[in-house]
């Protein structure tokens, strides 16, 4: 069987029983012809691969300039792929087995603090409350306002954020059940402020041509609601208006300033990692270097024998 269509079994696998996204799949595919044309280019098969096989490949990807994190992103899918190959019996062994990821540096998130998040609100809503405003800018600003709230409450992923029903508007609980990756269900929280910005937006919106439909942001767009590269366009443009640097702000950085907030003040890394929807505890633990300050203090503060230090 030819190696394109061994990959188009594996990413049909990723489909129906990971349920994987249309984004997912199309990074898969994109791994997977770049380790499929090395093989091609060096005479090999992936149901014939071994060690050095993979080996080789990492090397050429080091060859080409590739950096580390996006070596290891290649190595992950190419590791999945021969495992699938051999638990359903395409293949005699799994090559990857045996083969290191390239050692890599873990950057931190961008995060803002609990003072340019307060600002970015703060200019969001004025646009709400400008009287003078034509009713469409108005509606605008309301949305805006309700998608920093909504995500600054819950940290969801934008394109969770972008696709929410109406009825996360009119909700009366103080959580929103949300379906997220490999359509896992999560509870996550509501602060009064963000229900009462949906509210809000959501009453405005009814009140022109979007009077009905399903979606809370609904948009001219093929999936019917607003788009991820829309939201960080506009949010771009709040952040410049609250004189924050526009590469700084973005919809994920309000996903990263949620959890490492929350740890900050005393949230423990379990229940982040729940509330962002992370299947792994090592994803959440990139905001470890929040802890690492926060026992920095701790010690500080309260140990008996550190009272006395620097006087």
């Amino acid at each position: 069987m030819s190696g394109a269509r061994l990959a188009s079994l594996f990413l049909d696998m990723l489909a129906a029983e990971r349920g994987a996204s249309r984004n997912t799949l199309e990074a898969y595919r994109g791994d997977l012809d770049d380790y499929l044309a090395y093989l091609a280019e060096t005479g090999g098969q992936p149901d014939k691969a071994v060690a050095a096989t993979i080996r080789g490949f990492m090397a050429s990807l080091e060859e080409r300039g590739l950096k580390a994190s996006s070596a290891a992103r290649r190595l992950s899918a190419v590791r999945q792929f021969h495992k699938f190959l051999y638990v359903e019996g395409y293949a005699p062994a799994d090559p990857t087995a045996a083969v290191s990821a390239p050692k890599r540096g873990r950057a931190l998130p961008k995060v803002l603090s609990v003072a340019e998040v307060d600002r970015l609100l703060r200019v969001a809503h004025e646009g709400v409350q400008n009287p003078d405003a034509p009713p469409a800018e108005r509606l605008r600003a309301a949305r805006m306002a309700c998608l920093l709230e909504l995500l600054y409450a819950t940290g969801l992923r934008v394109s969770e954020l972008v696709a929410l029903p109406r009825s996360a508007a009119r909700t009366r609980d103080r959580f929103l059940v949300v379906r997220g990756k490999g359509a896992k269900e999560r509870l996550v929280p509501l602060t009064e402020a963000a229900r009462e910005a949906a509210r809000a937006y959501l009453a405005m919106l009814e009140e022109g041509k979007n009077a009905a439909g399903p979606w809370l942001f609904p948009a001219d767009s093929e999936s019917g609601h607003l788009t991820r590269q829309a939201f960080a366009r506009d949010l771009k443009a709040v952040a410049g208006a609250a004189g924050l640097r526009a590469d700084k702000v973005s919809p994920h950085v309000l996903r990263h300033a949620f959890a490492s907030h929350l740890l900050q003040n005393g949230a423990d890394l379990r229940v982040v990692q729940e509330l962002l929807g992370h299947s792994d505890i090592s994803t959440t633990q990139i905001y470890t270097h929040v802890l690492d300050e926060r026992l920095k203090s701790m010690v500080r503060d309260l140990h008996p024998l550190a009272a006395g230090e620097g006087k």
